[in-house]
């Protein structure tokens, strides 16, 4: 009696708490039910997080107590209804709190729950009695009742739950869940160290002739965050890749630009408190650990056993298969830019010097300017933030039927972001879409999407609700906020992220939307940049006066498309092999410098070109495990993508309705409810072919074709 009393009175605590804490409260509103950011407290995030979990936790007991025999329904179903106080508290605190507003409050809260929800989950998972109603559902006979997707629903949490150690032994099961502890506690750390070296060291510039060869806007920009940092008449770059990247593409003063090269390639590696190397070595081998548990002889094969690549040795071979030809690419466009450096060196411009990387950006845009007379700071003008957004919806509605609608009076989480209803072409609402463009301290770094609430319907009607996030450097004074012409398509690529979650049309939360394997959901993405460069979209990007692109700045863009692809492909597969590599290594103890060093010498990089992502600053990979031995995912989804693309191209167009309505009812709409093979067979006819990628790099295509 005693017990149950105080069962009950610890139930009455977790609901007054709940009642109590705005972050607990149910979503209201007239779209669903939207998040109501003005009464979030960061106070408030750590109670609410620790009732979320005791609130679930009597979810998840009642599911595994269940005296019932296991069903679908009482199991499967009601694991889907648990712990949504728990998700809309993690979806505030690191969807938006942790993402855009990290202050030193919101970091004390993350290293201090992060072990907490790990091994919250951990026990959850390995709970006994829960996961034999599990693997009775999965076993049992009446699972071929079900529709199918209610089958690959029953699989994903039957393979969820035994990947993460339900089969364990007792004591494995504790040392599994005391390395996913510290594993979050190290997540949180590598990504605090590299957001602080990311705000704490600045290139500063105090020289007109530093200057030289940036742009007006740039200049306006860097004198702004001058400014802002405190120190009026001089010139401040930021150490993000937004700010760095244009810098090192145009700025004429080597000296500088070696040294804003340094300071953002050394992000995580300078040694101190923010040094991420040391974590890098602890994550790894507890990861390699978890794996050997598991029954895998590395963590590269734990992790890609259920991904569409299967093996690490498949994942492994389509990387070299676009490594090699495009190193080979690599330094012919070398030997070309070299013979600008010596031709200037003949002509006393400068002392003698080979290409070093900090070179590679600014001479390959002169033999741009030179080759095809294009110069991307030409294109600046036209792509101004609010004008490849409305282009970017443009193309939505002619695939999708979307429509997208400005929302005033929500609730936002900081005044720069806007809200959006979108609408499909029946005029019904499919979701809210969040936009937070531009950079700001506490602010982690590139750009993502995020999904708030999940497409369901299997307790009604639930809309989903998603976000895209990046760090544009605002315009000063009025101007327009502009973008580089890298920066415009990789907002195309995000916001591919968002329509795959507006798409979805599925019942299932677990299955919903961009929920799917992690070398299938840069596909829709991938697949979304192409939709920037069609003419459709490029009418719509104009200037300031109005103007639009001028046809012979297109038909320049046109003619220059494969050009330096070779580098984007060496710097980023660099990036992708050495993470395979890294967690193929096993329990062999890593010492990053050396390692990083060993494996890029053993694949021959350029010494021109470093990797997309060092090792040390890698936070696809080490600032949680959604990337981990996953980083070839991108060249995966880039083969998906140009194989789709053609299928557009093949009906006669980038806006082929019959195709259109072919990607929605297929791809984007289905989530992870069918396996990804089958949906890009059901999509295209057949499997994936990569002729079409290498061709799109000016890659030479093997004469029978590769499948």
């Amino acid at each position: 009696m005693k017990a149950i009393l105080l069962a009950g009175a610890a139930l009455l605590a977790s609901a007054a708490a709940a009642a109590e804490n705005p972050i607990l409260a149910p979503w209201t509103g007239p779209y669903g039910g939207e998040p109501n950011f003005a009464t979030v407290r960061v106070a408030d995030f750590k109670p609410a997080l620790e009732t979320a979990m005791a609130m679930e936790q009597k979810e998840i007991d009642a599911i595994a107590n269940n005296p019932a025999p296991p069903t679908f329904d009482n199991t499967i179903v009601a694991m889907e209804r648990a712990g949504d106080a728990l998700t809309r508290a993690q979806t505030l605190f690191f969807g938006v709190w942790s993402s855009n507003l990290k202050t030193p409050e919101v970091a004390a809260v993350e290293t201090e729950m992060a072990p907490k929800l790990s091994a919250f989950g951990d026990a959850i998972t390995q709970n006994p009695k829960l996961f034999a109603r599990i693997d009775a559902v999965y076993a049992s006979p009446d699972k071929a009742k079900l529709t199918p997707e209610q089958q690959r629903l029953v699989w994903v949490y039957w393979k969820r739950f035994t990947q993460q150690g339900a089969k364990l032994s007792p004591a494995d099961k504790k040392t599994f869940a005391a390395n996913n502890e510290r594993l979050a506690v190290l997540y949180a750390k590598f990504a605090q160290n590299e957001l602080a070296d990311e705000e704490n060291y600045i290139l500063v510039l105090d020289r007109p002739e530093q200057l030289k060869g940036l742009s007006q806007a740039q200049v306006a920009a860097a004198a702004a965050e001058g400014v802002k940092r405190g120190q009026p008449g001089k010139w401040l770059i930021a150490n993000t890749r937004s700010a760095m990247e244009p810098f090192l593409t145009y700025a004429d003063d080597r000296a500088s630009r070696e040294k804003g090269f340094r300071m953002w390639t050394m992000r995580g590696d300078n040694g101190g408190a923010t040094d991420n190397n040391a974590i890098v070595t602890e994550i790894l081998q507890l990861r390699a650990a978890n794996a050997k548990l598991i029954g895998y002889p590395t963590f590269a094969h734990w992790v890609l056993s259920d991904r569409m690549a299967k093996t690490p040795k498949t994942a492994m071979a389509l990387e070299l298969a676009a490594w090699k030809p495009a190193v080979a690419q690599v330094h012919k466009d070398v030997a070309v830019m070299q013979a600008v450096v010596d031709a200037e060196t003949k002509a006393g411009q400068h002392a003698a010097f080979r290409i070093a990387p900090w070179d590679y950006r600014y001479y390959a845009e002169k033999v741009r300017k030179a080759k095809y007379d294009l110069d991307l700071n030409e294109v600046k003008p036209y792509l101004q933030l609010d004008h490849v957004r409305e282009a970017m919806f443009f193309a939505a509605g002619k695939v999708y039927g979307f429509t997208f609608t400005k929302v005033e009076g929500l609730p936002v989480f900081h005044p720069d972001v806007t809200v959006y209803e979108v609408k499909d072409r029946d005029g019904k609402h499919r979701g809210l879409w969040y936009f937070d463009p531009y950079a700001r301290a506490g602010k982690n770094s590139g750009a993502w999407m995020n999904a708030y609430r999940e497409q369901s319907t299997f307790d009604g009607a639930v809309p989903t609700i998603v976000s895209n996030n990046a760090n544009f450097i605002k315009g000063t004074d009025g101007q327009p906020t502009t973008l580089s012409f890298d920066d415009a398509r990789t907002m195309f690529h995000e916001f591919g992220h968002a329509l795959h979650g507006l798409n979805s049309a599925v019942t299932y939360p677990m299955l919903s939307g961009t929920n799917t394997v992690r070398d299938f959901v840069e596909f829709p993405s991938q697949l979304n940049e192409n939709w920037f460069t069609t003419p459709e979209v490029q009418r719509l990007l104009v200037n300031a006066k109005g103007e639009p692109l001028p046809q012979a700045l297109v038909d320049k863009i046109r003619r220059a498309q494969t050009f330096n692809e070779a580098f984007g492909v060496v710097e980023a597969q660099a990036s992708a092999i050495v993470d395979l590599e890294l967690h193929l290594a096993g329990s062999t103890p890593i010492e990053p410098h050396a390692f990083e060093k060993k494996a890029l010498a053993d694949l021959g990089m350029p010494a021109e070109i470093v990797m997309r992502h060092r090792i040390p600053q890698f936070g696809h990979v080490f600032a949680g495990d959604g990337y981990s031995a996953g980083y070839y995912g991108y060249l995966w989804a880039a083969v998906l993508d140009y194989d789709a693309f053609s299928a557009f191209t093949e009906a006669g167009g980038p806006y082929d309705p019959v195709v259109a309505k072919r990607l929605h009812d297929t791809i984007t709409s289905v989530g992870n409810t069918v396996d990804p093979a089958v949906a890009y067979r059901n999509f295209r006819g057949r499997d994936p072919k990569v002729d079409a990628y290498l061709r799109a790099k000016g890659f030479p295509v093997p004469v029978a074709g590769t499948n």
